[in-house]
């Protein structure tokens, strides 16, 4: 099989899982049960994530900047836990990506080392770098609440010829306008607002969708989130918040089949706490009335590694764009997004999403 070549806009924690673990998966000898397990696929249209390439990086860090890719995924402020440190001396250089509103001004200022420390460099050209690159396709891992940073990332790559994966809360994949440029020009592009492999979402998600199978009424929901990483610190501004908060909403409040208020469902980020690193802890409650009108709740606490959660997500992700490539199939891709994103084009059960997935690996399903 040929090489899934990907360019990478934002070399964060996200970035350094997906790169480790691209690493770690190549370093599985064939047969080897235990440590290939983590994978919601090992094979997708015959491609495995050994067969994934970055070719291109941008970001917008001093310490990330003309630096290698192997330096940059683990330099400040990354906080992720190194899994697997034999990354390869790659050819690839980060390069200056457009500032544009990718950094929250109060991040600037922030005294350890989550704070940003913007490059003073020049922009690369984006769409050239991506063309000269020879990328199938691009990943989105800018910060929260980057609204016109990533229009301009998913812009350069319909200027360029590249597919588009939105892994943040920025309505593209999920916006009509977005989806048929991305159609006209005969790219994939999936999104928006990666899920985790097991994480806070997916699990309220399936419980809200459980309490609607045994006929338990939902009254009250919330779902708040602490974490130590430099997405946590970002989310402090609430005025980046307005899209993150849509797209975990809808998620959840999606599967619930009765009337429920605005008021009634909360979910969103509480706190950032600097020691927790990319721990994240997640403090979920459902109250609800079931037989003879009787009241019930359920409280959980979920804690995970943030940012390893989501890449096993995204090698998925990658895999089912590229296959779309390969079959010359352009616009949003309706089965990979609604079970790999929170806010898709269109809402399913993750049990159907999942169902639709499989066909459309199998061909059985064009999109």
């Amino acid at each position: 099989m040929k090489k899934i070549r990907i360019a990478i806009a934002g070399v964060g924690n996200c970035a350094s899982s997906l790169i480790q673990g691209i690493e770690y998966y190549r370093s599985v000898k064939e047969g080897d049960a235990d440590n290939a397990l983590g994978l919601m696929h090992h094979n997708i249209g015959g491609y495995r994530p050994e067969d994934i390439e970055v070719v291109a990086a941008f970001d917008v860090d001093v310490r990330k900047v003309n630096k290698s890719l192997k330096e940059a995924v683990f330099a400040k402020p990354n906080c992720t836990k190194i899994f697997y440190a034999d990354i390869p001396d790659h050819a690839v250089k980060v390069q200056m990506g457009e500032i544009l509103d990718g950094i929250s001004p109060h991040m600037l200022d922030y005294p350890d080392d989550s704070r940003f420390i913007p490059a003073d460099e020049k922009p690369c050209d984006v769409v050239k770098a991506l063309r000269d690159s020879g990328a199938d396709m691009l990943i989105n891992y800018l910060p929260v609440g980057s609204e016109d940073a990533t229009k301009y990332y998913a812009n350069a790559c319909i200027e360029a010829g590249v597919a588009f994966i939105n892994c943040i809360p920025v309505f593209i994949a999920s916006d009509d306008g977005w989806i048929k440029r991305f159609e006209d020009k005969g790219l994939p592009v999936v999104g928006d607002d990666i899920k985790s492999q097991v994480g806070a979402t997916i699990i309220h998600r399936m419980l809200t969708k459980l309490f609607m199978d045994r006929g338990v009424k939902i009254k009250h929901t919330y779902q708040l989130n602490v974490g130590g990483n430099t997405d946590f610190l970002n989310m402090l501004n609430h005025s980046r918040l307005k899209s993150k908060k849509i797209s975990k909403t809808e998620a959840v409040h999606s599967q619930v089949t009765h009337h429920l208020t605005g008021e009634n469902i909360h979910i969103g980020p509480s706190d950032y706490v600097s020691w927790m690193n990319d721990n994240k802890v997640c403090f979920l409650r459902i109250e609800g009335n079931g037989f003879g009108n009787i009241p019930m709740h359920l409280e959980m606490r979920l804690s995970v590694e943030d940012s390893p959660n989501s890449a096993g997500v995204v090698i998925d992700a990658i895999r089912c764009c590229k296959i779309a490539k390969d079959r010359g199939i352009g616009g949003a891709l309706i089965s990979p997004s609604a079970y790999f994103m929170k806010h898709p084009k269109i809402q399913f059960s993750d049990e159907e999403a999942r169902e639709m997935v499989e066909e459309f690996i199998a061909a059985k399903r064009d999109k």
